[in-house]
This record gives structure tokens, sequence and C-alpha cells, in this order.
């Protein structure tokens, strides 16, 4: 077993993937939540949420006593070596960022360190605006422990770049691991930690440490950019829809080409969403605000993610005609294959622009994430159990999330199910001639 133990405080995506690796691989874990059930339902072996991997790591854990889930976060906190902050960074209305979640736990790190006498290792791996872990973080436990960071306590924050729907890969084997530190001992001993952890995969992974502002912005300079190329990507789309002959997907192949650009997130469609990108590039854009500097890109990069809900709905339009009597099929619901997370999501605005348009009928399915929208939208669509159900009758399939089970549709699927087989492909996923040939199709990008 490894010689520190650890402690992670908040069970989302980021925290509880990542203290169920680490207890893979033989690291006593302490896992916090204020949520009762959730904690008796994490000890129990049964994963919260649905995230590719995860539950068969918990079925590994189960017998083991390596890993647990408590309640008392200052207790979690007393009995390992090393702390890290996993909790939410949500948007406020006025679309900033909101640290409350940060600024409790650090409060509950004080607590806990007033009482304790070993040097102990808080990480910040939230992601949160520039100045937050040295200007709240560490100065909420400097001020209730009476302890120092850089004498009593080392302080680093390491980004995390989880992707939900691969969390648990991602976690597994990063690219890089990005360090921001406060001194020096503070990094060292979380790189000893990761040397640990990883093992060989460091040999093909470097290791960036910095200061703590740097690690900051680089998680919010990540988000953005692939926020960023996927708004561009729907940019030439929306070109591509203005000329026959044109499709996206291979211009998009040819940009992608360049050594400089790479083909990573130039995929259009119906648009990002889920708990990072929207609200990460919102958070950045009203703090750069906050100081001063209005940031032009990033209100473009959002305006154009929003519009692609009016896209999908005008294209459905102009394929099936007036929509408001017609019921309306939406394929997937999850912002993103791999999980139920429903934050964000383009189905979301999809929804909401149909309403608008007085649609009265639309029918949703997804293979996992049926309760998380149902959570989500409430009473403002039906539920389809499968397939068949979600399309029979319906007048127009609007395909949302890329699950492979969509990918298996062939035209006579929607010909023999739908009342009349009027299809968009918001993700590219089918073979546009041969759907084009056999039923009335729309694809994102080409017409």
């Amino acid at each position: 077993m490894y010689k520190y133990k650890v402690s992670i405080l908040g069970t989302g995506f980021i925290g509880l993937c990542s203290a169920v690796c680490f207890a893979d691989r033989d690291i006593k874990v302490i896992a916090s939540t204020h949520n009762q059930k959730k904690a008796e339902q994490i000890n129990d072996g049964i994963a919260p949420f649905y995230e590719k991997g995860l539950q068969e790591i918990m079925d590994r854990l189960k017998t083991t006593n390596i890993f647990q889930c408590i309640t008392d976060p200052v207790k979690a906190i007393r009995e390992t070596d090393i702390s890290m902050i996993t909790q939410g960074t949500p948007m406020r209305e006025d679309k900033s960022i909101d640290l409350s979640f940060i600024e409790s736990t650090a409060t509950e790190i004080g607590k806990a360190l007033k009482e304790k006498d070993q040097y102990h290792l808080v990480v910040v791996r939230s992601t949160v605006v520039p100045g937050t872990t040295r200007g709240l973080v560490g100065k909420i436990v400097t001020e209730i422990s009476g302890k120092e960071p850089g004498k009593d306590l080392g302080l680093c924050m390491q980004p995390e770049f989880l992707a939900e729907g691969r969390s648990i890969e991602d976690t597994l084997h990063p690219d890089r691991l990005v360090i921001g530190q406060f001194d020096e001992k503070s990094g060292s001993m979380l790189q000893e930690f990761y040397e640990y952890f990883y093992g060989d995969h460091l040999k093909n992974c470097p290791i960036l440490r910095m200061n703590l502002e740097s690690a900051e912005l680089v998680k919010y300079g990540n988000n953005c950019l692939l926020s960023t190329k996927i708004s561009y990507a729907n940019e030439f789309a929306n070109f591509a829809q203005l000329v026959p002959n044109v499709d996206v997907v291979e211009v998009m192949k040819g940009v992608g080409l360049d050594y400089r650009i790479n083909p990573r997130f130039l995929g259009a469609g119906a648009g990002f969403g889920g708990s990072c990108f929207h609200k990460d590039v919102n958070a950045i854009k009203a703090w750069s605000k906050s100081k001063g500097y209005k940031s032009r890109l990033l209100e473009a990069v959002l305006d154009i993610n929003d519009d692609q809900a009016i896209m999908m709905v005008d294209m459905a339009e102009e394929l099936a005609g007036d929509l408001k009597k017609k019921k309306i099929s939406l394929l997937g619901l999850a912002f993103k294959p791999g999980t139920d997370d429903m934050r964000e999501a383009a189905s979301i605005r999809i929804v909401n622009e149909l309403l608008k348009r007085g649609v009265t009928e639309i029918v949703g399915y997804d293979p996992k994430a049926r309760h998380t929208a149902e959570i989500e939208l409430g009473e403002k669509i039906k539920y389809a159990k499968n397939l068949e159900d979600v399309l029979r009758d319906s007048e127009c399939a609007l395909l949302i999330t890329e699950w492979d089970e969509f990918k298996e549709l062939t035209p006579n699927d929607f010909k023999k199910h739908m009342k009349t087989p009027n299809v968009i492909d918001g993700r590219r996923i089918f073979d546009f001639d041969l759907f084009n040939k056999s039923l009335p199709f729309k694809a994102i990008g080409r017409i």
C-alpha cells in the first residue's frame, strides 16, 4: 500500500472517478460527501451515476477495505495525508463562477488541520478562476487552522482534464499532468504521489510544474480552446449549408490533418454541452469582464453554440413543414455518449426551441439518461423505453447524441416505425448519400 493516504472532498465525476482509480492502485482513499444516501450507495459498491468503466472498478473494490465514503469531511482530512478538493464550481445566474462549495470545503480543511500536527498537502482539483487557490483556499485554511502554506502545509492546484464518458480512461492514461505549486515542497510531494500512481505511464506523459495562478488558467485555456474548435466547426457547417456540393465533414477532415491543428473537436453538430465547457467559458468571460476586459471571442463561441438548437429546428421545419401538430422524436438526450449527464445538453436547447414554436408532442429516448433527463426536462417531453417506441408514428426524428446504438440504424428502421420518415442528423453519424437517397433527410453541414 502507498505510504500516503488520500481524502477526496467531493464525489462527483472527478472526485469519485479519481477516488476509485487511486484505490484500485493500492492507495488508501477516504471520500467525503454531505449526502448520506450517496455515501451509503457508494459504500455498497453502487455507482451513483453512469460513467463508462466506473461500476466495474467499484465491483472490484467491494471486497477490499482500501476505499470508503463518509459524511464527515473533517474526519476524512484528519485521517489522511493529502486532501484533494473536487467540489463543483457551478454557474451563478449572472454566468460567473460560484465558489461557495470551494469556500466551505476550505473551511472544513482549516478545522481539520487545526487539530493536526503533521504536514498535510491540500490540492485544488476543481476548476477555479485564477487567484482562487492562493487567495481563497489558502487564506481560509490559514485563518482557521493558524497554519501557513509553505511552512506547515502544502498547497497545489492540479487541473483535471477528464472528459465525461471517458473519465476513467482519462484518469488512468492522461496526456499530461499540470501541477501548480505554492512552493517546491508542495509540488514535489504531489509529483511523488503521481509517480507512484502512474509508474511507467509517465515515460510518455510530461509533468509541467508552474505557479498556482498559471495552473488555474491552463484549465480554462484548455476548455475554451476546445469549445472554440467546436463552434468554429459549426460556423463552417453553416457556411457549407449555403452552397451545394460542400460537406463540412470533408472540410474539417482537410483542416484537421494540418499538424498545427489536429482533427479532434472539429466535428460539427448540435453543439457542445456538459458540466465544463459552457460553465467554464462563461466563468472566465465573466472573470475577465470583472477585471476590465471583455472577451469578444468567447462571446461568439457561446452564441454560435446556442444557435445550433435554432439551426436544428429550422432544418426540421424545412424538411417536414410546420411542426406544431406533429410528433417529434429526439434520439439521444445526454450531452454526449458514455454518460447520463444532462447538464447544458443540446437536447435541452432543442426542446425549448421546439416548445417556443408551438410543438406539443415531443418524445425522447436515451440509452442511459432517462432518469437524469426526467429530472432536467420534467414533463416538457415524453420518454420512450427503446428505439421502436421513440420512432413509432413520429413525423420527424432529430439525432442529438451519437450513441453507438443509433449508429446501427438504417433508413429502413426509420421507414418501418415512423409515420413520415423525416430525419435530421445532428451529429453526422449516418451515411449521407445512403440516407439522402432513401428518405427525406438533412444533416448538419451539408445540403
